[in-house]
């Protein structure tokens, strides 16, 4: 137990597809003593850790938070100190929506070696696989990534903000507050705006729902869209190939009214 060196790390583990998981990531699990993960979009993932891994799932889903994330912050600790190599588990990017910098501060607060392994965020990676490029030249210059739920459970305040400007809008957390979202969007005249929404993004439970911000509510009603997805705005989402069926018969139809 004396020889035991304590080290966290903070693993992203992409958006879904086990297979964007990074080799890094997978170098870094196959070394674990224990895994801690987070409700990830596919479990296979932790098939690169040893056998004899412990393995605990700390995750948070909608009603449902097996630890408060000061227990999460100390469970990693205490098995760093106890049994030596942890990883830390998260889906998409760690430092993106993912309270990995709170987690590292406390880590290091300790005096534990901690080392960041980045992941592939599902902010870009999801809609990418839609072929929907976020930027794009000529049509979008910049891109928002904005949390739809803020950690007092309210809408952003950067929403509004982003619904002014001609960036695409990709948001994450946000299917509970699509209504108000939808609302700030049309307040700025961009009822034609397109809109893509994407659920379990790069998996085979992937499910798509793609309209405009004046269609999309009835579109996600139809298609029994939920959580997680991701919502993403902007007139890039016209301009994915493999969207534009969907769109050349969406404006057909609204000429011929």
């Amino acid at each position: 137990m004396h020889n035991i060196k304590p080290k966290v790390t903070l693993v992203g583990a992409g958006p879904g597809d086990p297979d964007l998981l990074t080799l890094k990531g997978a170098k870094a699990l196959a070394e674990a003593n224990v895994v801690l993960y987070d409700a990830l979009a596919n479990e296979e993932i932790l098939a690169y850790a040893p056998k004899n891994a412990i393995r605990i799932f700390v995750g948070k889903k909608i009603g449902n938070h097996a630890y408060t994330q000061d227990q999460i912050n100390q469970l990693i600790v205490d098995n760093a100190l106890t049994y030596g190599n942890v990883v830390r588990l998260k889906g998409g990017d760690p430092f993106i929506f993912g309270r990995g910098s709170e987690e590292i501060e406390f880590i290091e607060s300790f005096g534990i070696e901690t080392i960041v392994v980045p992941g592939i965020s599902s902010v870009v990676a999801v809609p990418a696989s839609q072929g929907i490029s976020i930027t794009k030249r000529g049509v979008s210059e910049s891109f928002w990534a904005i949390t739809g739920t803020t950690s007092d459970r309210k809408l952003s305040a950067d929403i509004a903000l982003s619904a002014k400007s001609s960036a695409t809008v990709v948001i994450l957390m946000g299917m509970h507050k699509l209504l108000q979202i939808i609302d700030l969007f049309q307040k700025e005249n961009k009822g034609d705006l397109p809109v893509a929404i994407i659920q379990n993004g790069t998996t085979k439970d992937e499910k798509l729902g793609v309209g405009t911000v004046n269609s999309i509510l009835e579109i996600v009603k139809d298609k029994k869209l939920s959580s997680p997805a991701i919502i993403v705005l902007g007139e890039v989402v016209r301009q994915s190939n493999k969207l534009k069926g969907f769109y050349e018969e969406f404006l057909s139809k609204e000429i011929i009214r």
